[in-house]
Formats: C-alpha cells, structure tokens, sequence
C-alpha cells in the first residue's frame, strides 16, 4: 500500500515546470505533499490539515454532493445550503404550480416551517479515501478477459465496500483511476431530509438563458439556497417534522471584500467526467460521428418540447427540467465540437500516440505494449457508425417519456404480472407511485410529436449502422413517417394512460402487455443499442485492455505528462486565481474579469424570454442601491472569472480565497475552451463564477429576506 503510493507522489514530483498550476483536480489527501507549498506560493494561508482532514474538522466537511449531479456547500451553522439556481432546478420546479410558480416567481421562506419539501432530494457528505489499489491488483493476472478482470475487481470492491460501511451507516464507493490502474475508496453518509429555503425568481437565476449559456460576459444569478435536516442527535433521517437544522462540522464564512485580477481562487467540487487521457480515434469519433447526432437529436427533441411550452405556463413546468437538462448538453457538445475541431485536439493526441507506439516496438517494451495502439484504433473503425447510431436513439430515449418504459414501469408492471398475489398487494402503491410521477412530467399531444420526429431523425440518419428491427419495419410500411403509428400506439397503450395502468393493475395480463406497442417499442430499442456481435465483444475487450495499458504506458514512459487522475464525481480541489480575458466590447467592466449590473440591465430586452428583468431590479439599479454590496468601484459586481480547471458536477462548487472563505459560486465555463474535458487550455479555460455580494445583494436587497444573511458569518 505504502509503496504504491509513494510510486503516485514520486510521479507526481516529476511533473515538468512548464505543466500550470492552475490545471489539474487532485485528491484532498495528498495536497500536502504535492500541491500544498504550490498553493501557498499563490496565496493559500490554511494549512493542508485544515482542507482535509479525518479526525479533526476541515473544509471537506463544507462540501456536499448535491442530490448526486452537482455541488453545494454549507454556509451556516444551521445547515443552510448553497448550490446553483440550476442545480436546484428539479426541486424547485416540482414544487411549483400555476398558482405558486416558484420557478417563475422565486420564493424566500419566511421561517424556518415554510421551507419546502422536494419528495426526493439528498445531499453526500464526504468522511475519508484511502488507496487501495495493490489490494485490488493483487487479485488479477495478466491472462485474464476484461469480462473475468473486471469480476474479480467487483468481488474485491464488494468486501472493502463491506468493510468500511460500519452496518450500513455509510456509503462506500470504490472507483477506478487512471483507466483501472489504480483504486481509491470513498466513504459517505447520506442526509434525505433536504428542504428548499429560497431562490430568485427565474428572470434573474437564469437570466441570459440559451443563449449566454457557456459565454462570457455573463449576468447570471445563479444560484438557490436549502437546508440540510437530521434527527435530534444530528444523524441522517428521513422526512420528519420532528427533523432539526443540521449543525455541520464546518461551514464556511462569507467574504465581503471581493476579488481582484491575481486573486488566489480554489474550488472544491465534484466534477464529473473528463477524458484527458482519451485517445485520438476517441476525439475523432466524438467529432464527426457521437457529437452531431447528439446536437441534432437534442434539438429535434428541444424544439418539439418548446412548442408546448409556450402553450401554458403549467405546460412550461411540466418541461421546464427536461428542457433546461437537454439543452445546457445541446450546447455543449456543440461547443466541444468547434473547439476540438479548431485547436486539432485530435491530431495533437495521435502524435503524441504514435510516440507512444514507437516507444512500444522497442524489444523491452513490445511484448507488453506493442499491439496497443492498433487494438484502440480498430476499435474506433468499427465503432464509429455505431456512435453515430447511438446517440441518436439515446437522444429519443432521453428525450421521449416514453422511450425508456421497457425498463422503467414496463418492467414493474412485468414483475407484477409473474408476482403471486402477496407480493402484488406489496407491490401496488410502489407503482402507483411512480406512475403519479411520471405523468407529472408529461403531457400525450407534446409525447407524441416528440416520439414521431426522434423515430423519424433515428430512422433516416442512422443507415451507416443498422437501425432497431421494430423501428425498421414500422419504417418501411409507413416510408419513416411514424405520426400516425405513434398515435396510435400511444392511445392505445397501457403505458401511457393512467386509468389503464390502473385497469392493468387489477386484473394483469401477461399477453397484453407483450402486445402492448410500446412496451415492445422501448424493448425493442433498448435490447438494440446493448447488442453485440461477437467480433464486437471481442474487439470491445481487446480494446479496454489497450486503453488500461496505454494510460499506464504513457506514465511509465514520461510521454503522457497528466499526473492527476480524471475527474469521476468524487471530491477534488482546483486551484488558481482571477485571471481575465483579453478586452471585449460586450462588457462595460474596466477589467474583463468581471461584469456589473449596469451590463445586465444594458441586456434587458422587456418580455424576453432570457432577457427580461423584474423592475425593483432596474429601479435598485438606476439609484445604485446596492447597500454594504457594493464594490470599492461603486458598482455592483455580478459575475467574475477564474482559470479553475473544473467541469460538469463542479456547478455549484465554493469559490474560495486563500483563508478558505466564500468568494464565489461556479456555475458555468466558456465555450471557447469547451475542450477542456479532454485538454488543458491554460490560456483560454475560465471559470464563470457568481460574486457572492450579488447573491447576498439578491436575497437581502432584492428579496427582503434578510434573516436569511444573519445566519452566514461575514467577514469584510
């Protein structure tokens, strides 16, 4: 154990000085040995035990997962929660209605009884990691079939996972890094009860919408506030009246005194997924297969949903979620496409690649890694089509309410079919239940133009690989016009009408749900996309044995340079400063790193669905009422910038200044570097960040609720 982290750091110390400080997500427990003396060099003045640590509390106790996608951190000693407007966006949207449209409107509990409810919602708490990669290695053997290694790594993680949950009080999640060459394991407690405090109102949380959606300059006030509730002795519960405010280990105080260009800046998050070890046939694959089925389905899907949504605002909320996720995706992959495309990221990595592969014909190294490169890109000609295929249907099935049924109530309503009748009556209220939220989130007219135009872009654009067989034949009898299939399919289905399901219920038939077209439909499709010829299978597992031992090849040779592992939704730290971008006209700023309310009131556009303001905002602003908020400048700092390396799971993340006091909140990146997922643009890759004096500025100025700023403590 010692040694194989001693041989992570010996490598990590070899990194080359020109590699920037301000890239990387590295692991809380090895901050003081590799980034600690780096960071305070930039401005860092706590010590690394005072970031992380196990028996004392630290910073790491601030910082939650919230409800398992993005971030949020603990502000008070009552467990008041911030995290983004966006990240909170299902909840708040859930709680909404017609007549109480928070999501429209904002809302701002008064007292602590008035905090609302989300049927689900949980925030993680992150306890302690360890390594336990020789531990799991040492159960392999280099003959062994990726199907068999990855058995034998299961069995392991399912008796560490054991080991360290304490009967279940904790979550434990063991996770591969560098491509499964190494292993840490994470533990977590859980806390279900989690209530909505306040957000503002839609106008200003998402203001800009789509379209300022990844630029810059921004105006954003995006973020929400919750509340984190556990039983009286301070553990986890579920939904109590009885419930108490959380008192947290640690909870950060809020810094009044702003930012300025050079500003030390960390963030600790949970960022998702980068692929910065990727391969070059992989970015090449995204590119031109993967990434424009994805942008061309999500819009299709968009466009259908949009339509209805501008019908009624109770049709605006029923979408509102969906929408809001498809499209921040949408452009997204947009975005990577025209940046990976313009900085030749793939050409970069197949030079870099075919280093490796003559470093790998040498007689020392050939037996090990010689067949490498060629297994990866064989893997990648065969795949391409496919890609292209996928997305495509895996748009449909995001998109549809309908698409994943098969596997969702088609699959309980199976399991009750072949249930004796005891565990039918068990069963019963648990699908009535989901069967209520799923048409919460629905509505037949909007369902059926969605479903008809995705089998129809499916159909027609997928022919490089072949299509799902049901879809196919409805296709060919229908010359791919699904309307009126899928209208009928839809009246006539179980699945999609609630007094059917209920019929269903009491008095289940094996043969009609069988027949049922689109419990068959979704099957047929599901069963499709998971198919694999054999010669698939094969290359599949030649090619994740390749990916392993390139990852590990290129750190043993020294031609791959990244010593941080990717990020995979467990806890890091990014470091950096306030760094800005080269001058911009849009941005009446003095310096391009952060804008003002006089940018966003020069935005508002009266009645615009992404450009309009609520005017106590205007009139706050024309009598530059911005109360102890203000910048030294005299004017109201929104939005501001960092050269944090983050990515998606990271919105929602504390910005912190070297005293580990909240400066900020990270919610967006630029699309310029939109690669970042898979390189490291240290000129171009900014994180956009909201001032923490405009939220404040929002909640006590703008909202009236003050009491909700007494709780923090302020640091000027």
């Amino acid at each position: 154990m010692k040694k194989v982290i001693f041989s992570l750091i010996a490598g990590i110390m070899l990194v080359p000085m020109s590699l920037k400080a301000d890239e990387g997500m590295w692991f809380l427990m090895f901050i003081e040995r590799l980034n600690h003396r780096d960071m305070q060099k930039m401005g860092l003045q706590l010590t690394a035990q005072e970031i992380y640590s196990i028996n004392n509390h630290s910073l790491k106790d601030a910082i939650v997962q919230f409800n398992g996608g993005c971030t949020a951190e603990l502000i008070s000693k009552d467990g008041l929660v911030l995290t983004n407007h966006h990240c909170g966006y299902d909840a708040i949207a859930e709680l909404s209605s017609a007549n109480k449209n928070y999501l429209k409107d904002g809302y701002w509990a008064p007292n602590r009884s008035a905090e609302l409810k989300p049927s689900s919602l949980f925030v993680r708490f992150f306890v302690r990691m360890d390594n336990v990669t020789e531990r799991i290695l040492s159960q392999l053997t280099p003959g062994m079939s990726e199907a068999d290694r990855e058995k034998a790594v299961n069995q392991e993680i399912a008796k560490i996972e054991k080991e360290n949950n304490e009967g279940g009080k904790y979550t434990v999640s063991v996770r591969p890094f560098f491509q499964g060459n190494e292993y840490y394991y994470f533990v977590y407690q859980d806390y279900k009860d989690v209530r909505l405090v306040g957000t503002p109102p839609e106008s200003l949380g998402k203001y800009g919408g789509d379209t300022d959606n990844w630029e810059w300059p921004r105006h954003t006030a995006d973020f929400s506030m919750f509340r984190v509730y556990a039983d009286k002795d301070g553990n986890p519960a579920e939904y109590s009246e009885s419930n108490v405010p959380l008192q947290p280990k640690h909870y950060l105080p809020v810094n009044l005194g702003g930012v300025k260009e050079n500003d030390f800046a960390m963030i600790l998050g949970y960022p998702g997924r980068t692929n910065r070890w990727m391969p070059a046939g992989g970015i090449e694959q995204n590119v031109k297969f993967a990434y424009p089925a994805w942008v061309e389905g999500s819009k299709t899907g968009m466009d259908k949903m949009k339509k209805y949504m501008d019908q009624s605002p109770e049709l605006r909320l029923v979408y509102a979620s969906k929408y809001a996720g498809v499209a921040n995706y949408w452009k997204n992959r947009q975005g990577m496409i025209d940046a990976l495309t313009k900085f030749g990221t793939a050409k970069s990595k197949a030079a870099q690649e075919a280093k490796f592969d003559a470093w790998a014909q040498k007689p020392e190294n050939k037996a090990k890694y010689g067949t490498v490169v060629a297994n990866i890109n064989k893997w990648y000609t065969m795949t391409n089509e496919k890609a292209r295929h996928d997305n495509y249907l895996q748009q449909l099935l995001r998109t549809s309410a309908f698409g994943l049924s098969g596997r969702t109530i088609g699959k309980q309503l199976d399991l009750y079919v072949k249930a004796d009748p005891a565990k039918r009556k068990e069963m019963e209220p648990q699908i009535m239940e989901a069967t209520n939220e799923m048409f919460k989130e629905l509505y037949l007219p909007a369902e059926k133009e969605i479903l008809a135009a995705q089998l129809n872009l499916y159909a027609t654009k997928s022919k490089g690989y072949a299509i799902a067989p049901m879809v196919e034949q409805i296709g060919k009898s229908t010359n791919y016009d699904y309307t009126q299939w899928v209208n009928n399919a839809l009246d006539n289905s179980v699945l999609t009408n609630k007094q059917k399901l209920t019929d269903f219920l009491a008095n289940p038939e094996a043969a009609r749900l069988e027949k049922d077209p689109i419990y068959a439909l979704s099957n047929d499709m599901i069963a499709h996309i998971n198919a694999k010829t054999p010669e698939l299978a094969q290359a599949q597992n030649d090619y994740g044995a390749a990916f392993r031992l390139l990852v590990e090849g290129l750190r043993e040779s020294k031609i791959g340079t990244i010593q941080y592992p990717d990020a995979n939704s467990t806890l890091r730290l990014s470091y950096g400063k306030v760094r800005s971008l080269p001058a911009d006209k849009r941005n009446d700023a003095k310096i391009n790193n952060y804008t003002t309310m006089d940018g966003l009131v020069k935005k508002y556009k009266k009645g615009d669905e992404e450009f309009d303001l609520p005017s106590r905002v205007i009139e706050l602003n024309k009598k530059k009422d911005y109360g102890r908020y203000a910048d030294k400048d005299g004017s109201m700092h929104v939005n501001f910038l960092t050269d944090n390396d983050i990515t998606g799971g990271n919105s929602g993340s504390p910005v912190l200044n070297g005293k580990g006091e909240l400066i900020g909140l990270a919610f967006d990146g630029n699309i310029e570097a939109m690669a970042g997922d898979v390189i490291f643009d240290s000129k171009l890759q900014r994180t956009i960040n909201v001032d923490i004096r405009y939220v404040l500025w929002v909640i006590e100025n703008y909202s009236g609720a003050k009491h909700i700023v007494d709780e923090m403590t302020l640091v000027k």
